[in-house]
């Protein structure tokens, strides 16, 4: 049967004289043994056949129950195989069919239950075995196999009751068949769950805009994730996942695979979402699946379009942000370019950064205008700003509190404000880390090496970056380079304090090639770069072997600061007795 699409924003997911669905935590299903309540006997006038037969299904086995299931099953049109597989899954349905029998058989009220059932005559029925009531017990509730369907999937029992009722037109067989559909292509992919589970993360983090009913339910099945063990990182798990996503979108099994499922998996290779990422967009944002292409996800697409985003980025913003298919997301950012406007702000830096960090979408005008009045606090005037926006728009989903503790750290630091713009300028990624966890970090490190917290401040304005580096990957093997060269720990803070920028050389690409070429070819000792690091800040090629060469010509004897300190006009006067250096030697031309 095709399926009616639901709207993506606005329609709600049921619209149906039924009773609304109601969602339920999940719970694993229990193994399979029917857990009955043991009952007071009642006193009934069954002759003592009846009484034997009534204890005897009574004691029935669960297994008898299961086999019963699976029998309703396979009469509904499952395979024997599936039909094996559902009932050994809904261990809740065969109970609820067992528990029935034995009601029935310890009242004695299989005459009236057979009047009313239609099925066979009620002594007939009383002489049956356990399994063959339960067989019947299940065809009286005519729902076509498909509540224990849908337990089986790791839906509570009360809750495939209720979604049943909704589905059950489409067929066992057929329901079956898309429920494996649904699964090949929410969790064949592997290797994105930890992409998933941190995007999803930072979507419900940063969200400051009114919710529409598409998001409002992907919140809801978020927060369902996010309360079990293992939390948003189980969502590529469809064993954990899955039954949450069929409570919180029933509707998804309505959705034909050849009519609706696979023209949406080749749409979505259209605009540029990769084949295997594609399940991490639906899990981000199910409603997509229940949109319909035409009518309400390429009027959306061309929203953006309108926008000003290229088509060639959609794609890619859909991969980090899948919920710009929401009107709420569209509807805020023609809030944020009318913002922008107000605030004398290019629409094309709005743009740039939309595209490269979409989740700002989710922020609130309000939030982002908190975020810049702090700015402007630093004196980070708007020209200033366009930078640090288009590089760093994560600043964006900063909380102001946040910002201004990173603003009090390098306070505290010894800088003013007035460093602190320039570092923002210069770094913007410095003020959107953590304190404790980041910064700290690093000043701990250099002060346990050895290096004077009175040279701290110089430290941070000089090369301001170094904070961003990985202590144990980055920092400790350059300092550790120079100490397995022969430096102390002294030397290195030494040259740590009068040129921080050193912090930040490769040791394999800038390091080694120029202490090689100072220690063999220019035959100076390494205490040299002690008394002049800034030495690794020139071009190998451009500066320091063509100056080495000319003073090697001359027979001269300096130090490398008189060699290099001096800008090409000076050198050229004082070791070449012109007043330019000719061309080939201009180190303008070189790092």
């Amino acid at each position: 049967m095709a399926m009616a699409t639901t709207a993506l924003l606005s329609s709600p997911l049921l619209k149906s004289t039924a009773p609304p669905l109601r969602t339920h935590p999940f719970h694993s299903p229990t193994p399979l043994r029917l857990r009955l309540q043991p009952r007071r006997r009642v006193t009934t006038s069954t002759t003592p056949s009846a009484a034997s037969t009534s204890l005897s299904s009574a004691r029935g086995d669960p297994r008898e129950a299961e086999a019963a299931v699976a029998e309703l099953l396979r009469d509904h049109g499952a395979s024997p195989a599936d039909a094996a597989a559902i009932a050994a899954r809904a261990p809740g349905y065969a109970a609820m069919l067992a528990d029935g029998v034995r009601e029935l058989d310890e009242l004695g009220l299989w005459a009236s239950w057979s009047s009313g059932a239609g099925a066979r005559a009620g002594a007939e029925m009383g002489a049956l075995g356990f399994g063959r009531k339960v067989y019947f017990m299940g065809r009286s509730r005519r729902d076509g196999g498909v509540v224990p369907l849908v337990e089986s999937l790791g839906v509570r029992l009360s809750s495939a009751k209720l979604i049943a009722p909704y589905v059950a037109a489409e067929g066992l067989p057929v329901l079956i068949d898309r429920v494996k559909f649904l699964k090949e292509v929410l969790f064949s992919s592997s290797g994105y769950e930890t992409l998933i589970r941190r995007n999803a993360k930072r979507m419900m983090m940063h969200l400051s805009i009114p919710a529409d009913e598409a998001l409002q339910s992907t919140l809801s099945f978020f927060q369902k994730m996010e309360a079990r063990s293992g939390g948003l990182s189980m969502l590529a798990q469809g064993d954990v996942s899955f039954p949450y996503l069929i409570e919180s979108f029933p509707m998804l099994l309505l959705c034909s695979e050849d009519n609706h499922l696979k023209p949406l998996i080749d749409y979505l290779e259209c605009i540029g979402i990769p084949k295997p990422r594609i399940s991490s967009v639906l899990l981000s944002f199910p409603p997509i699946i229940l949109s319909d292409i035409e009518n309400d996800i390429k009027p959306r697409i061309y929203a953006w379009e309108k926008a000003g985003i290229e088509q060639q980025y959609i794609g890619k913003m859909l991969l980090k942000y899948p919920w710009i298919l929401s009107t709420s997301v569209i509807e805020n950012y023609r809030q944020m370019l009318l913002f922008f406007k107000r605030k004398q702000i290019s629409s094309t830096v709005l743009g740039v950064a939309v595209k490269s960090w979409p989740h700002i979408l989710g922020c609130s005008t309000k939030r982002i205008n908190s975020i810049l009045v702090l700015f402007d606090d630093l004196g980070i005037s708007k020209k200033m700003l366009v930078p640090v926006l288009t590089s760093s728009p994560q600043l964006l989903l900063r909380k102001p509190n946040e910002i201004l503790q990173v603003v009090t750290f390098f306070e505290d630091m010894g800088l003013d404000k007035n460093a602190v713009a320039k570092i923002v300028c210069r770094s913007p990624e410095i003020i959107a880390s953590d304190v404790d966890n980041t910064l700290k970090k690093k000043i701990d490190f250099l002060i346990d090496f050895g290096v004077s917290e009175r040279n701290l401040p110089r430290i941070i304005r000089k090369y301001p970056e170094f904070l961003l580096l990985d202590i144990n990957h980055t920092l400790l093997p350059r300092m550790n380079y120079f100490l397995g060269m022969g430096l102390s720990k002294k030397d290195v803070c030494s040259m740590i304090s009068r040129f921080s920028p050193l912090l930040g050389y490769s040791v394999d690409l800038v390091m080694k090639p120029k202490l090689e070429f100072l220690l063999r070819t220019m035959k100076k000792p390494v205490k040299a770069i002690v008394e002049y690091p800034r030495y690794f800040s020139y071009s190998l090629e451009v500066k320091i072997k063509p100056r080495f060469w000319v003073i090697k010509g001359r027979n001269i004897d300096c130090s490398l600061t008189d060699m290099f300190a001096k800008n090409d006009e000076v050198f050229a006067e004082e070791y070449l007795g012109i007043e330019t250096l000719p061309e080939t030697l201009q180190s303008s031309k070189g790092g």
